[in-house]
């Protein structure tokens, strides 16, 4: 399963990075966010969403309200079956929106998600 980490990040103590890391070692392929970066150890980046080719099973966010609002028609454009926003990255307005155009919303912590 492909899933698209908005907000990636390269410092090991965040969550997006903790995420990462676990999401990999159960076997899904991530597919990095972040208009900062270029790479995360060795695995690209994309600046948008609709920079993303592949099929996206979900996407988890982890970055502010104020830039997931701005995501909209990426989101629409890659229709992905879920969304999950994670603790502080929450956005009842975009879950709305998404939700109306049959993306499963979640607000969850990924990490434990996975641990589930």
């Amino acid at each position: 399963m492909n899933v698209a980490i908005v907000g990636a990040s390269d410092n090991k103590e965040r969550y997006a990075y903790k995420a990462r890391a676990m999401l990999k070692h159960h076997g899904y392929v991530t597919f990095l966010v972040s208009p900062l970066k270029k790479e995360i150890e060795g695995e690209k980046c994309y600046e948008k969403l609709s920079d993303i080719k592949a099929s996206i099973d979900t996407v988890t966010f982890y970055v502010r309200s104020d830039i997931s609002d701005k995501m909209l028609p990426d989101l629409l454009a890659l229709k992905p079956r879920r969304a999950i926003f994670n603790p502080g990255a929450e956005n009842p307005r975009l879950a709305k929106l998404l939700q109306d155009n049959g993306i499963v919303c979640e607000e969850a912590c990924t990490l434990v998600l996975l641990q589930t």
